[in-house]
């Protein structure tokens, strides 16, 4: 029973419900929950640190509970888009409301999208894959497991990697490198398995040409249904979406350097991923925040993910860390020493 806890993570579309239905001062609902009650609470509330037994590990992956968790969001997530897009499209939404009702649109498909198909994108059978890619769709990033599976991982805490923050980068202009620097990537990734497939361009092979596809028709057919505006705001909400995952991406490798040994680098070990153990962010976002053991072991389910003791410790919580981010001269006041404890 103890792991109903992560019915947590479908209160952010509760509050991004309420923020679309209620409008008004409660247009902001969503914000503010996920960006002001959460990291309070998180606080004042303790760190909780695990270890599984193998007894343990064994059971928890054999539970379709974890899973059926995931797959969840599919519905809950479309259910509360379409219903946002439709309200903008036939309500009128006065002025001061439009930033919270944009902003609450994209925390949903941040935390509730990119964030469970980060998850499910780890994994290899046809299923998952699908749920991955409808869930990426709307946030206008259907490349991000190309290049994350088989660039980030590999590459992670290196000089070749886009999505590992420098130390003394703000987070603005780590937005502008990473996500043109994965994009670029991804199609480099992807010219290469075209070449080792021996296929052509314009083929069914060619995943990034299909989601291109696939993300304009999305947008066209909000534009044939709903109107321009809605689908202005349909990719207003994709591209802060994406923004929050590289936020995310931000906070998790910032400053930390893997070495190079005889000319190559050093194995992946979870000492290249910043952790965070604050309860509320660990719940809502599917133990994302266990990250160093994720890059450690990329395979492991959320379940079974732990928080290994010689890893890097936020001083934060995921979405304090995110705020603070946000202001760089703070960030880099707070982050620097702990660099420079692990030298």
């Amino acid at each position: 029973m103890k792991d109903i806890k992560y019915l947590m993570a479908f209160s952010v579309p509760l509050t991004v419900f309420i923020s679309i239905y209620f409008r008004g001062i409660f247009s902001y609902t969503s914000l503010l929950y996920v960006f002001f009650l959460i990291p309070i609470v998180e606080l004042f509330l303790p760190t909780h640190q695990r270890i599984f037994s193998e007894k343990e590990s064994e059971s928890r992956l054999k539970e379709k509970f974890f899973d059926w968790l995931l797959y969840l969001n599919v519905p809950i997530v479309y259910m509360v888009l379409v219903y946002g897009l439709y309200s903008f499209a036939k309500s009128d939404i006065q002025p001061y409301e439009y930033l919270g009702f944009i902003i609450s649109l994209g925390i949903l498909l941040a935390t509730n999208a990119v964030n469970v198909a980060h998850e499910l994108g780890h994994r290899n059978n046809k299923f998952d894959i699908i749920i991955t890619r409808l869930l990426l769709l709307p946030c206008l990033y259907m490349h991000f497991t190309i290049e994350h599976n088989y660039g980030h991982h590999k590459n992670v805490a290196t000089k070749l990697d886009p999505a590992t923050a420098k130390k003394g980068q703000s987070l603005y202009y780590f937005w502008i490198t990473s996500v043109f620097g994965q994009y670029r990537n991804a199609w480099q990734i992807q010219m290469k398995f075209l070449k080792n497939k021996k296929t052509s361009f314009f083929s069914l092979e060619n995943d990034l040409l299909l989601f291109l596809i696939y993300q304009g028709f999305y947008l066209a057919t909000i534009y044939l249904f709903l109107g321009r505006g809605a689908m202005l705001i349909a990719l207003l909400v994709g591209v802060i979406s994406f923004l929050f995952l590289e936020t995310i991406n931000y906070i998790e490798h910032y400053g930390l350097k893997r070495k190079k040994i005889k000319g190559k680098y050093e194995r992946v070990q979870n000492r290249h991923s910043w952790n965070s153990d604050h309860i509320l962010g660990r719940i809502i976002l599917y133990e994302l925040t266990r990250h160093s053991d994720h890059h450690f072991r990329a395979s492991k389910k959320y379940q079974v993910l732990e928080s290994l003791e010689d890893s890097p410790r936020l001083p934060f919580g995921y979405p304090m860390s995110m705020l603070v981010a946000f202001f760089p001269p703070l960030w880099f006041a707070i982050m620097h020493p702990l660099l420079l404890k692990m030298e």
